[in-house]
């Protein structure tokens, strides 16, 4: 440690004995006060208002308790967020995405990504030694976003630590084993642990199985703990409670209402003890809000009534102060955030622990990352100091390269550095996943996909694709996760096509054909935002059936094996797969085609470019303008039909892969080999999840480069609405163009595939 740390703590120290000095002068034998704060999910969010209102009073805080979202906020205040960081914290969270055990976009590839807005339905199984100490299983959610949340923002106190001594202010929270129905008082432990156990709502929240224990949300036994705080020392409680009226028997109609009952009914345990204690009860009205109620709204509008509840009661905060033995001169020193922050620095490792992991995993991170075995491990390239971005990279590769569902890494203390503590979840065996659509084009469409992780010295995952309805298909991939940056890949796909295919608007014919496609990408480059491939593709095309009317242009289609070359560059930074309202979307594919790796019918092979770019604008927090470029180039004496360009419908590559949309036309539509295209896109929300969008367009097209300009411009206008479900885009389009010069309505239920 260098002389500049020392003085700078010797400076702490001083200024700490100094204001404490001045406190304690003014009240050396004040009452100690403690803060009870209740269960209530989401209404728990007015405790934050109500610690505002006592701050501003001078109100000193000696003790915590708290039970379910209390013992959330209640343990962050006592590791020394105050009101206002508490405010900020709760209100930067995407609770949609915290509540749930979604993927964080933020880890995801570009291919999870996509599955993560293909399927509204995703289930795993696991396989080797169960890990006890996992929320795991029993809940419909497991909860391993909300663990990860308190992780992060507990960061400093995630070790067992003694809640009286090593907190800021003295904690406590409650939880209830159900092997028992006994009440269990956290005094010490993990902090992110504790809180995650005070809340786990049964059958909603996975339990968290603690030794011999199961433990669920504290309500169910002791739902406002001041007798804790009293045992803890207290005399003087302010107590906060966010439960609505009783209900009665109009009230209990569906199915939540009757399971909230049967909740706020086992939560009165001690109720009406513990408020028979309290100095000062402040009972916040909540009504019109439930525990799930995480919209920024609900959260605004819960924050300010725990305001106003304790302003009401202002007379009465002021009045405490004479029994606590403090007057208006006295002002407590109000918890600020001092605690470690997450690192931004570079930090000396005495050494590496891995917990519940193989003996094949830890050599893979340690070979991967370079990791030392030992404080001042000096072999080559070995990492002797962690940061942010190392800690976050540890933990994405066991999440994604290893397959363990939840990973951590804990940094603890050690003489001049910090031991790395590398803490896994299970292994992911078999994730299963479901999507269904529909829409006026196809009709009903089913698709299934299976994960299989392989329990192999290096990493594979086999990923199954079975999609049922008007085109079918079946795929197999296989994808190695070596130590090194790429992942090679294979895959084998079956597709079964019925394609109706339109000129200017008119059905001329409809094409069946099979289509055989394998795959080898050796070069398969993950990073965030951005996927890179290159390697070689085998089609072949197997006609079944072409059925056309007379006035139809003769089309003649062979079966034929063709050989590719390709190159693809994906990049996706957008906030949101389906509505972005920021970031920008970039594909940009090569590819030399041939029948024989060299030549294609006998002429030189034919190339391909393709390309879209996409910005999104936001205007103001609900209108979004979206400028996108893209076309497809064709260069070659011989462009089989199948390959040729399309266009129609709203997404790229949806009835065909090389088809391009293009507003105001639903059906395919096949175009001339050169095609560049503009569109404007104007988003405006409306509520949460209500969408109305206009789109324009404009493009050109030709058979050969140079007589692009000369011909007539394409244009395309399109109105529409999406609603956003939990099943996917829900909505309708109306759309009119130059080309097919008609109308075209599209109606659109799920996410695409």
């Amino acid at each position: 440690m260098n002389m500049r740390k020392i003085l700078l703590i010797l400076a702490a120290i001083l200024m700490s004995d100094a204001v404490s000095a001045h406190t304690d002068s003014t009240a050396v034998n004040r009452k100690k006060v403690a803060v009870v704060l209740s269960g209530g999910g989401a209404k728990g969010m007015a405790h934050i208002g109500v610690l505002k209102v006592l701050e501003r009073a001078g109100i000193p805080i000696d003790i915590v308790t708290g039970t379910s979202m209390g013992s959330i906020v209640g343990g962050l205040y006592a590791i020394g967020y105050n009101a206002g960081a508490l405010d900020s914290v709760v209100r930067q969270q995407d609770w949609s995405y915290v509540i749930t055990d979604k993927e964080d976009l933020r880890k995801q590839s570009l291919n999870d990504r996509q599955k993560q807005n293909t399927y509204f339905i995703t289930t795993s199984m696991t396989f080797g030694k169960r890990n006890r100490q996992e929320t795991n299983s029993g809940g419909l959610i497991k909860g391993k976003n909300l663990a990860e949340l308190f992780q992060q923002l507990c960061v400093g106190y995630t070790d067992s630590l003694d809640f009286n001594h090593d907190l800021c202010i003295p904690f406590a929270c409650v939880a209830t084993n159900i092997i028992d129905n006994s009440e269990v008082v956290f005094h010490s432990g993990r902090l992110p642990q504790a809180m995650r156990s005070s809340m786990a709502i049964p059958a909603a929240f996975s339990p968290v199985r603690l030794g011999d224990m199961v433990l669920v949300d504290g309500g169910m036994k002791n739902n406002y703990p001041a007798d804790i705080a009293r045992e803890m020392g207290a005399d003087i409680i302010i107590g906060v409670t966010v439960q609505g009226p009783p209900k009665t028997a109009e009230d209990l109609g569906g199915t939540m209402s009757i399971l909230n009952q049967i909740i706020d009914i086992n939560c009165k345990n001690k109720l009406d003890d513990n408020l028979a204690i309290t100095d000062l009860h402040l009972q916040v009205d909540t009504k019109g809000y439930n525990t799930a109620s995480f919209s920024a709204t609900a959260i605004d509008t819960l924050i300010r009534r725990g305001e106003d509840e304790a302003m009401r009661h202002w007379d009465d905060i002021i009045a405490l102060k004479q029994r606590i033995g403090i007057d208006d001169s006295y002002r407590p020193v109000i918890p600020h955030p001092l605690r470690p922050q997450v690192m931004t620095e570079k930090q000396a490792v005495t050494g590496y622990t891995f917990e519940n992991m193989t003996l094949q995993a830890e050599q893979f991170l340690r070979q991967k990352f370079h990791l030392g075995k030992r404080a001042g491990s000096k072999g080559q390239g070995a990492r002797d100091s962690i940061d942010a971005t190392l800690s976050q990279e540890l933990t994405t590769c066991m999440r994604i390269d290893l397959f363990y569902q939840t990973a951590e890494c804990r940094l603890v203390t050690e003489g001049d550095g910090v031991r790395v503590i590398l803490t896994a979840g299970e292994r992911k065996s078999v994730q299963l996943h479901a999507g269904a659509r529909y829409d006026i084009e196809e009709h009903a469409a089913v698709q299934l996909g299976l994960d299989i992780p392989l329990k192999t010295a290096t990493p594979v995952n086999t990923d199954i694709t079975l999609r049922l309805g008007k085109r079918m298909m079946a795929r197999g991939e296989l994808t190695v996760h070596p130590r090194s940056f790429t992942r090679p890949t294979f895959s084998y796909t079956f597709y079964r096509n019925d394609i109706d295919t339109y000129e200017g608007g008119d059905l001329i014919y409809n094409i069946r054909y099979n289509q055989f496609q394998a795959e080898f990408l050796p070069f398969n480059f993950d990073l965030r935002h951005i996927n890179l491939q290159m390697g070689l593709r085998w089609d072949y095309m197997h006609f079944r059936d072409k059925l056309g009317v007379e006035t139809s242009k003769l089309v003649t289609l062979q079966n034929g094996h063709y050989f590719s070359y390709r190159a693809r560059l994906n990049y996706n930074n957008e906030d949101n797969w389906y509505f972005p309202t920021r970031g920008a979307r970039f594909n940009a594919e090569y590819a030399y085609l041939t029948d024989n790796f060299v030549q294609l019918s006998g002429n030189a092979g034919t190339n391909k470019i393709s390309a879209d770019w996409r910005m999104s604008f936001p205007i103001t927090s609900r209108f979004t303008l979206q400028p996108m470029l893209y076309g497809r180039l064709l260069f070659g004496k011989t462009v089989p039909h199948v390959f040729g360009n399309v266009i129609g419908g709203d997404w790229f590559g949806h009835y065909a892969e090389q088809q391009m949309p293009f507003a105001g036309i639903g059906h395919i539509e096949y175009i001339d080999k050169h095609f560049i295209a503009a569109q404007l896109q104007a988003q405006q929300r409306f509520g949460s999840k209500s969408y109305v969008r206009l789109k324009v367009a404009g493009a050109l097209q030709a058979e050969k480069t140079k007589e692009i300009f000369d011909n007539r411009v394409l244009l395309g206008v399109q109105g529409s609405y999406y609603y956003s479900t939990m099943f996917g885009p829900v909505g309708a389009s109306l759309g009119y163009s130059n080309h097919t010069k008609e109308v075209y309505f599209y109606l659109n239920l799920g996410y695409e595939f």
